[in-house]
């Protein structure tokens, strides 16, 4: 009977129907062996060793030492399993009380460098975009850096593209660093000195072809080529500052 009604729960191409999704039934369970708790945290363990693509019902399964078909009563599938870990790790992030004495900018500050770590913990984060997944901890993340707003006159719209424009920033900056991680490691390097060396001959001849005068100036003469949280601050304050020039707040 039970089995019925959940498949009368659910439309006709498999996905969830009105008054069944993830966050519904774990209101409605009771206490059972295998919690949804427990779930993600071994789900959030095996992307952030090898990533999404990495992870699977079957080996999550094995992880939790489970059989594949009964895990499925807790998670309809891949999709809900991914909002369940999305909802996990942004739990500690969401709890942190906003600050009310703080300005619009430092509060984006803050959430920038808050998204930033988090991406960084859990590089599996930044394929799902520069909006927050529709989860109770995201979205009580989002609600959280809104409000921050409050006292800057913008209107809603204004006040979200806010948002998503220091969130993109945070992808897009966390996302290259991370991918530039993952080339070093690829290349079997200790680090970008090594990379540098390695690379040495094929720069040499770009350089000194002389069609690239300002990529020589840059490496002859930068500085900070390693300097991630320096680069990410002026990044970070060049477009708060943008935005309050633009929207005068």
């Amino acid at each position: 009977m039970a089995r019925e009604t959940e498949t009368a729960r659910r439309t006709s191409d498999g996905q969830p129907g009105p008054g069944d999704f993830i966050w519904q039934r774990i209101e409605r369970q009771g206490r059972p062996a295998l919690t949804h708790t427990r779930i993600a945290a071994a789900a959030v363990e095996l992307a952030d060793a090898g990533g999404l693509e990495a992870l699977s019902m079957r080996r999550l399964a094995q992880q939790l030492d489970v059989a594949t078909m009964g895990l499925y009563r807790y998670v309809h599938g891949k999709d809900e399993l991914v909002e369940l870990m999305a909802d996990a790790v942004y739990a500690d992030t969401a709890s942190t009380a906003a600050d009310a004495d703080a300005s619009w900018r430092a509060a984006m500050e803050r959430t920038a460098h808050e998204l930033r770590a988090l991406f960084s913990q859990h590089p599996w984060l930044i394929s799902l975009g520069a909006t927050s997944p529709l989860t109770p901890n995201a979205t009580r993340y989002t609600d959280r850096a809104l409000a921050s707003l409050a006292g800057t006159g913008l209107d809603e719209d204004t006040k979200m593209a806010v948002l998503v424009t220091v969130r993109s920033y945070v992808v897009g900056e966390t996302g290259s660093r991370l991918a530039l991680s993952t080339f070093i490691k690829q290349q079997g390097a200790s680090g970008m000195n090594e990379v540098r060396e390695r690379l040495a001959p094929r720069m040499s001849w770009l350089l000194e072809s002389g069609k690239y005068p300002a990529f020589r100036r840059y490496i002859r003469g930068g500085t900070r080529k390693d300097d991630t949280d320096w680069q990410f601050q002026l990044g970070l304050d060049c477009i708060l500052d943008g935005i309050a020039t633009r929207l005068g707040i």
